[in-house]
């Protein structure tokens, strides 16, 4: 069957910020699952481009994730469009080859080899599109590890993260998938590279991100510290700081407070508005290099004042001399957070299981305006109906495709994708 595929609109579903994003018209395929891929999708999105996400016909499995993966699909999957499809059928593979024809970038964190027997690895999709840019998010870049299988903790665990996060001995992994995110926006800006190059060159290309790497690079301060010191880094827990006060303070009410003074003026400032004279004359803490030699006599001093503080009390002053600061906050207390509710760093949407909630917006602003929900987390297969029928196909069509499992439309009947919500 020929499909008719000039006209087919991936997210043009009206927005609910009329201002035109810089990545209008940008058509992208997602073949993404968990975190990582859907996090680059997510930032193309978010940035105005048209997603579409292709996922089996019972749904994606991280939208039965329980436990810590049970916000995974919500939170990576707004603004972009659902079509539910077997893509091991023939039919169903010639649709996704369709809409990838069409496409300026696909997005994949499947195993390596997975989608090249599926007829959807980068050597084929570039003899059909040569345009495509092809953006791979995977465990490793190419090297002796590349057929490992890898997941979040594995790259913090031996790219040396998780050693830098925990106390000596004891390994710790980020308390958040930083390593899954941190590498779809690696992905995300080489696609985006990418996308410059072919407006050079006119052909696309395959880019790769990586666990692994993403978190070899995020410790590379620490491999500088051995070279310029001579002296590996200690993990963070028990490491020499490089300013005498950067610690975490009891306060009334069994409160903490985090607390820096990172230069001489703000030590000056500091010992002003605390009343510490003697401290602010002693020329052995006059630089912060001779404050640090004593910080252990200086900290306790400093725990004992700030002991006898309310914490509203002590970070208003320390906001009054501009000195850096922060309240000890759990995720669920940023939903009341002022300053995010103000600058619209919280976007209201309804996801799959119909409750309403609030979700952190990507953290830009372009022209001094943030970047907004156009459509809510998608059901599985909330749009087959919709880019089916751009490709030209029949309702009637459609519904024999639904009827066989091809595709899931929820809308049209009770079926295995409506339950994987």
């Amino acid at each position: 069957m020929i499909y008719q595929i000039d006209e087919i609109e991936f997210n043009r579903t009206e927005s609910m910020t009329s201002a035109p994003k810089p990545l209008d018209g940008l058509r992208v395929v997602e073949f993404t699952h968990m975190v990582m891929g859907p996090a680059a999708g997510l930032i193309f999105a978010d940035l105005g481009a048209d997603v579409l996400k292709i996922e089996p016909v019972d749904g994606d499995k991280t939208r039965r994730l329980r436990g810590s993966g049970a916000g995974y699909f919500s939170m990576y999957n707004r603004n972009k469009k659902s079509l539910a499809i077997d893509l091991k059928s023939e039919e169903g593979a010639k649709i996704a080859h369709d809409l990838i024809d069409k496409a300026d970038v696909f997005i994949e964190n499947f195993r390596p080899g997975a989608l090249d027997k599926l007829g959807f690895g980068y050597e084929a999709l570039s003899v059909r599109n040569p345009r495509l840019v092809y953006c791979s998010e995977k465990g490793f870049l190419d090297g002796p590890y590349a057929h490992r299988t890898a997941l979040d903790e594995v790259a913090q665990m031996m790219g040396g993260l998780a050693y830098m996060t925990g106390p000596p001995g004891r390994p710790l992994r980020a308390g958040s998938s930083v390593i899954d995110v941190t590498g779809g926006m690696f992905g995300a800006i080489a696609a985006l590279a990418a996308l410059r190059e072919r407006d050079r060159t006119g052909k696309g290309s395959h880019v790769t991100a990586s666990l692994f790497e993403t978190t070899v690079f995020l410790v590379g301060q620490h491999i500088a510290q051995l070279a310029v010191t001579g002296a590996p880094a200690a993990p963070m827990p028990a490491r020499v700081s490089a300013w005498a006060v950067y610690d975490v303070f009891d306060v009334k009410n069994d409160d903490k407070v985090f607390i820096g003074v990172v230069t001489d003026t703000q030590w000056k400032k500091f010992c002003d508005a605390f009343g510490l004279d003697d401290l602010a004359a002693d020329e052995t803490l006059s630089t912060n290099n001779e404050r640090v030699a004593k910080r252990d006599t200086l900290l306790p001093r400093l725990r004992t004042l700030f002991s006898g503080y309310a914490q509203g009390e002590l970070m208003d002053r320390l906001e009054d001399i501009g000195l850096p600061f922060a309240p000890i906050t759990k995720p669920e207390d940023l939903l009341h957070d002022p300053h995010l509710i103000a600058s619209g760093g919280l976007l209201d949407m309804k996801i799959p299981n119909g409750d309403d909630i609030a979700l952190p917006a990507l953290p830009v602003s372009l022209s001094g305006e943030r970047l907004g929900k156009r459509f809510d987390p998608p059901m599985a297969g909330e749009h087959s109906r919709e880019i089916l029928r751009g490709l030209g196909l029949s309702d009637d069509r459609i519904n024999a495709l639904d009827k066989s499992n091809i595709i899931c439309d929820p809308h049209n009947r009770k079926s295995s994708c409506e339950a994987a919500e």
